[in-house]
């Protein structure tokens, strides 16, 4: 199981996709005490995955602290940072605290577009010179690339990219129009070239060795196991079932696209809502609507739930509409 805490609403970035809508510091985050707190409650409800996310999470002051504290709980820690603020001495400290891997963002391989979407003059440079201190000091990391018409042509050479620098894995982010993307909704890819995508992904797979791995786009699930392909994953949308993230002020969700907060883990111990929410407990009956209710591959894909949502007035048990696929 995986979770994601955005542990700060601080950024040096103002991405035009930023789902949380990063930049400037919320009044109210979470303090270290509060933090070392919730991770205990992770570690408690039996996640094994802790992700630190932002905002820019290397822009917390004690996240050091926090990350020494999430290793001695046995908890797999990784980060997801644009990768700017990983100087040498940075990536010598994570790899010392245990830190597993670092997932960093690049959107382009042309600077110029990368830079662009990131509002922030030197972002790619930042980047993989982030991605270079990484491989030096031994830090595992992977690329994460946000998915849109603008680049969907450039994804296979960016998992090239990927290779050529020593990345892990590249983990591709398939646009949801929440947050700040909701003003680039129409640079989401539509469902015909969404699916060719995915299969052009997959293909890709069984010629590289790292791991490709889409994000918000379950259908590959359905697409590898029609292909023949095992792979190590055992389900695509993780929406309340295996997966939730939690905002810099403590806020629970099924996931970042997902835009509805049903906890608080101030008001309630974060292992009481994981077990008990209302919402977590709808989701993990799978018992979804139309198309993705009467699917096959219900239980490998599950349909986005946040584009199910988004586009059925909230209805995060109705069909995907980003499928094209009828069993």
């Amino acid at each position: 199981m995986i979770v994601s805490w955005n542990t700060t609403n601080q950024c040096n970035m103002f991405c035009d996709h930023c789902y949380r809508d990063a930049g400037a510091k919320a009044s109210d985050e979470l303090s270290t005490a509060e933090g070392k707190a919730l991770l205990d409650e992770i570690k408690k409800a039996g996640f094994k995955i802790m992700i630190f996310s932002g905002g820019e999470p290397l822009m917390r002051p004690d996240i050091f602290d926090l990350v020494e504290h999430a290793v001695g709980l046995g908890l797999r820690t990784v980060f997801g940072t644009n990768g700017t603020l990983i100087t040498m001495d940075v990536a010598k400290r994570l790899k010392k605290l245990g830190v597993m891997g670092m997932g960093i963002s690049l959107d382009s391989l042309d600077q110029g577009k990368h830079d662009r979407l990131r509002k922030f003059a030197g972002a790619w440079t930042g980047a993989v010179q982030g991605m270079k201190n990484c491989r030096a000091a031994g830090l595992p990391f992977q690329i994460h690339t946000t998915v849109m018409d603008w680049n969907q042509d450039e994804v296979l050479d960016i998992t090239d990219f990927a290779v050529e620098m020593g990345a892990v894995a590249h983990h591709q982010f398939f646009l949801v129009p929440t947050g700040r993307a909701k003003s680039i909704e129409d640079d989401a890819l539509k469902v015909e070239q969404y699916e060719g995508l995915l299969a052009k992904i997959m293909k890709k797979q069984k010629e590289v060795k790292i791991e490709l791995k889409p994000t918000c786009a379950p259908q590959f699930m359905r697409i590898a196991k029609l292909d023949g392909m095992n792979l190590r994953f055992n389900r695509g949308c993780l929406a309340g079932t295996h997966y939730c993230i939690i905002s810099p002020k403590g806020l629970v969700q099924p996931c970042a696209y997902l835009d509805m907060y049903i906890g608080n883990v101030r008001e309630t111990p974060f292992s009481e809502i994981w077990a008990n929410n209302e919402v977590f407990k709808k989701l993990r009956t799978l018992e979804y609507k139309d198309g993705c209710g009467a699917c096959a591959f219900k239980v490998k894909c599950g349909g986005c739930r946040a584009r199910a949502a988004i586009y059925h007035d909230g209805d995060y048990m109705a069909e995907d509409p980003w499928c094209l696929y009828r069993s």
